[in-house]
C-alpha cells in the first residue's frame, strides 16, 4: 500500500491518459463512419495514431532534457488535447489524420516521462511490485478507455470534449506532485538492425504483433459496425480484447520459462489463427459469441510481442537491453502503422472477414519462418527471465530491464 501512494500521482496520470488518449482510437473509427468517410480513411487515422507514437518515442527524451519533465509533459498533453478538441471543428479525413498524429504523439511522449520518472523512484526491492502495479494500472485504464466508448456518441461535439477533459485532467497528479523531478534520462540509439542481428525471429514476431494488434485496436469498431454491432456493443468486444490479452500473461510466461521459446510462439500464432476463424466463424452466433470470440483473440495474440521481446533479449547482454527494447518497439510500430490502412482497404473491398484473413497470412508467415529459425540455431541454456513487456515507450528498456536476470 506504501508503494502503491508513493507512486500515486504518476498511476493516476496512467489512468486519465488511457481514458481520454485510448478512447479517441475507437471513437475515431465509429465517428468516421457515421460521418461518411471511407473505410480506407479511417485505417488511415489508425496508421497515423502510430505514426505520431513513434515519433512521440523517439523526440521525447529530447524535449525532457531540453525543458524539464513537468513541462514537457504538460506539451504533451496540450498537444493532445488540442488533437482531440478540434475534431468537431475541422470535419476532413486529411485533417483528422493530422490530430491522430497529435494524440499519438501525445501518448507517446507521456508515456515516455511517466516511465522515466519511474525508473528514477523505483529500487532494486521494490522494482518487480512497482511494476506489476504499474502493468495492471495500465491495463484497467485501457479496458476501461473501451468500455467507456459504450456511452460516447458517436461524431459529438460532446464526446469528443469529455475525452479532452479527460486527458487534460492527466496534468493535474504531476503537475501538483511535490516530489522531485528525476534527472534526464539519455535518449536511446535507435537501431532497428540490432533486433535482427540478435534474433530474426523475434524480429519478425514483434512486426506480426504490431500488424495483428494494429489492425484489431484501430479497424476492430470498422468490423463490429460490418458484423452488425451496435456502439454499446463494439466497447465490450474491444474490451473483451484487452481482458482476453490480460488473462493470457501468466499462462504465457509460465510457457514461455519452461519451453522453447520458439515453439511457445508458434503455437500462439497457430493458435492465433484458430481464433481468427472462430471470430468470423462466430460473427454470426449472437453478441455473446461475438465477444467470446474477441476475447479468444486478445488470449493468443497479446502475448506474442512479449514472448518475442523475451526471446531476443536471449541473446543479449545486460548493456544491450535498452537498445535493444527501442529497436524492438520501433519495429511492432512499423507493422502497427501499416496494418489499419491494409485491413481497412481489405475490409472495404472483401468484407468484414478479410481483416481476419489478412491477420492469418501473416501468422501463417511467422509460423514458416519460426521452423525455418528452429533449424538455422539452437535456443540458448542460458535464458533470461520471461517478462510481460508492454508497449509503451523506447525507455521501457531501461524499466523492465533489470528484471530480465538471467536463470
Amino acid at each position: 500500500m506504501r508503494l502503491l501512494i508513493s507512486f500515486a500521482a504518476l498511476f493516476l496520470s496512467v489512468v486519465l491518459l488511457q481514458l481520454g488518449g485510448g478512447g479517441i482510437g475507437p471513437l475515431d473509427a465509429i465517428s468516421g463512419l457515421e460521418i461518411g468517410f471511407t473505410k480506407a480513411q479511417v485505417g488511415l487515422l489508425g496508421s497515423a495514431h502510430f505514426f505520431g507514437f513513434f515519433i512521440g518515442c523517439w523526440w521525447a527524451p529530447r524535449v525532457m532534457g531540453a525543458v524539464g519533465h513537468s513541462r514537457a509533459f504538460s506539451a504533451f498533453v496540450a498537444i493532445g488535447t488540442i488533437g482531440i478538441i478540434a475534431h468537431m471543428l475541422i470535419i476532413n479525413p486529411i485533417a483528422w489524420i493530422g490530430f491522430r498524429i497529435m494524440s499519438g504523439f501525445c501518448i507517446a511522449g507521456c508515456y515516455t516521462i511517466i516511465e522515466a520518472w519511474l525508473q528514477d523512484k523505483v529500487t532494486n526491492e521494490t522494482r518487480g511490485r512497482a511494476m506489476g502495479t504499474y502493468r495492471v494500472v495500465d491495463i484497467l485504464g485501457s479496458l476501461g478507455a473501451q468500455l467507456f466508448i459504450g456511452i460516447l456518441e458517436p461524431g459529438s461535439y460532446v464526446s469528443y470534449n469529455l475525452l479532452a477533459l479527460i486527458c487534460c485532467a492527466a496534468l493535474l497528479p504531476l503537475a501538483l506532485t511535490r516530489t522531485e523531478q528525476p534527472a534526464t534520462p539519455e535518449a536511446p540509439r535507435l537501431r532497428p538492425r540490432m533486433a535482427w542481428e540478435h534474433s530474426p525471429l523475434a524480429a519478425a514476431g514483434v512486426v506480426v504483433s504490431g500488424l495483428t494488434t494494429g489492425a484489431f485496436r484501430m479497424v476492430g469498431p470498422v468490423y463490429g459496425v460490418e458484423v452488425g454491432l451496435t456502439v454499446d456493443q463494439i466497447a465490450l468486444f474491444l474490451a473483451a480484447f484487452v481482458l482476453g490479452g490480460a488473462l493470457a500473461q501468466y499462462p504465457s510466461g509460465w510457457l514461455a520459462d519452461k519451453y522453447d521459446r520458439r515453439w511457445v510462439l508458434i503455437g500462439l500464432s497457430g493458435a492465433a489463427i484458430v481464433a481468427c476463424g472462430v471470430t468470423v466463424g462466430l460473427a454470426s452466433g449472437g453478441t455473446g459469441a461475438v465477444m467470446l470470440a474477441s476475447g479468444i483473440f486478445g488470449f493468443t495474440t497479446f502475448p506474442i510481442y512479449s514472448v518475442s521481446a523475451a526471446h531476443a533479449h536471449d541473446f543479449a547482454v545486460s548493456s544491450e537491453r535498452v537498445e535493444l527494447s527501442a529497436a524492438l518497439m520501433f519495429l511492432y510500430a512499423v507493422g502497427a502503422i501499416a496494418s489499419p490502412y491494409i485491413t481497412s482497404g481489405l475490409i472495404e473491398v472483401y468484407g468484414p472477414g478479410a481483416m481476419f484473413v489478412f491477420i492469418s497470412a501473416a501468422h501463417v508467415v511467422l509460423i514458416v519462418f519460426g521452423v525455418m529459425r528452429m533449424r538455422a540455431r539452437p535456443s540458448p541454456d542460458d535464458r533470461t527471465v520471461y517478462v510481460n513487456s508492454p508497449r509503451t515507450s523506447f525507455l521501457v528498456g531501461r524499466l523492465f530491464g533489470r528484471m530480465r536476470e538471467r536463470r
